[in-house]
């Protein structure tokens, strides 16, 4: 991490902060997701100071304390009545302002890759064009939900590519990843994510950005079968 200039790691942390706020607000300030979601991201910290990730060549690789207690929420909110419900109410406004943040993370993906943590594959310089969905999002919101010029179909087929281009990046990050899975990358790996605070990027700002793209699909897709249905 010697690499890096000292300024990214305080810009990382504070699009992470803002990241969670965001959601707490999409959340309409429900306390037991942001009790979560900080849970999460301290338990995360503690590891990634630790030097837990840098075992590389573990089996399985120690990542998977990193996503599996996330999958597991995430299973647990969608197969639970009570979680539906939960969804069914988030704010899908606020939600989409907030994946305006992907314009800084991508930002530094770029500096990480210029500090030698990342592949250029992850960049908006290669393979990477997730910041259309950062630099859209807030357009989206706009006039899909305040002045109401989008229809629900078209903030459907926006919600769904953007959910592919995080996906097209999400595989490409855990493909370049130093472990015993590692399939590509291997002259520049993603190293990053193996460190604090860079372990929040794939376990609390990625997973925040796909459950808003599912959580979206779902109340859009149930309020087009409602407009369907009137006439």
């Amino acid at each position: 991490m010697e690499t890096l200039p000292t300024y990214i790691s305080p810009i990382f942390i504070a699009i992470t902060a803002v990241t969670v706020i965001m959601f707490f607000i999409a959340t309409k300030r429900n306390i037991t997701a942001l009790l979560v979601v900080v849970g999460l991201a301290i338990a995360q910290a503690v590891l990634g100071i630790n030097g837990y990730f840098l075992k590389t060549d573990a089996t399985p690789p120690r990542l998977i304390a990193l996503l599996l207690p996330i999958v597991v929420i995430m299973v647990a909110v969608f197969s639970t009545k009570r979680g539906r419900t939960f969804v069914d109410k988030l704010d899908l406004k606020a939600y989409t302002y907030l994946h305006t943040v992907r314009v800084g993370v991508e930002f530094v993906i770029l500096w990480l890759f210029i500090g030698g943590l990342m592949p250029e594959s992850m960049t908006f310089e290669g393979r990477n064009f997730d910041i259309f969905s950062g630099i859209t999002a807030p357009f989206v919101a706009y006039f899909g939900f305040s002045k109401k010029k989008l229809s629900n179909k078209a903030m459907l087929v926006w919600n769904i590519v953007c959910l592919l281009l995080v996906l097209q990046v999400v595989i490409t990050g855990i493909l370049s990843i130093e472990s015993v899975f590692q399939q590509m990358s291997f002259d520049t790996p993603n190293k990053a994510i193996l460190y604090f605070p860079y372990v929040w990027l794939p376990g609390i700002i990625v997973p925040i950005v796909i459950f808003g793209h599912i959580i979206s699909i779902r109340q859009l897709r149930a309020a087009i079968k409602t407009e369907s249905k009137k006439y």
